[in-house]
């Protein structure tokens, strides 16, 4: 069992684990993949007994912790504006999201979709992966104005990286979603920004 917490915090992991493996992707192509996968695969728990489940082992979340302590630590040359800019924007599209009941409607369709077709080929598949990020170009992204990546254009250009920036910014929004079912909200991060990092640190340590 995880302590509360740490419990708490799965979801704002997501989104920063998200927002990194983004910036990775659109700067190198190259990614860890057990991070990916957790992330990608988290869109597709609908139905989980706790809040851990989604993600899988606490693990495969060691990405989104490193940089939740990398951004609310004390040295601020450590902090990344890039990162800060990803995460800010896809805490914001969920919140259009929440406030839009026929997109998430369209969401929870789409999402079911991808789920049945997971029955007949791989998740791992060049097609579930269109499908996610097609979710996100088609109900998500245009709630908001688009989240601009940066990176290198030889890596962007491939429409491989392109379906897995969508993907991985839908699995953003997804963990953005969690975040604020378990009470999270953006104010936190400047008023409880000791107490989030504390956690992080912990479930750091955890993994150890």
């Amino acid at each position: 069992m995880l302590d509360k917490d740490i419990e708490q915090q799965l979801g704002l992991a997501g989104v920063c684990q998200a927002a990194r493996l983004v910036q990775l992707i659109a700067r190198t192509g190259d990614v860890d993949k057990q991070a990916v996968e957790a992330s990608l695969s988290s869109i597709l728990v609908t139905d989980a007994d706790t809040t851990q489940q989604i993600f899988g082992q606490l693990d495969n979340l060691k990405t989104g912790f490193q940089v939740i302590v990398t951004q609310l630590g004390d040295h601020s040359s450590k902090k990344d504006t890039e990162l800060t800019r990803y995460i800010a924007s896809i805490l914001g599209l969920e919140r259009k999201l929440a406030r839009h009941k026929k997109a998430m409607n369209e969401l929870g369709e789409r999402i079911s979709h991808v789920q049945r077709q997971l029955a007949h080929t791989d998740f791992e598949s060049p097609q579930i992966l269109a499908s996610l990020a097609s979710i996100y170009s088609d109900v998500v992204s245009p709630l908001a104005p688009k989240i601009q990546i940066a990176g290198n254009s030889a890596c962007l250009s491939q429409t491989l990286n392109q379906h897995r920036v969508r993907a991985i910014l839908l699995a953003g929004v997804r963990a953005a979603v969690l975040w604020r079912q378990l009470g999270g909200q953006r104010r936190q991060i400047i008023f409880k920004r000791k107490a989030i990092l504390r956690s992080a640190q912990q479930a750091l340590r955890l993994m150890n």
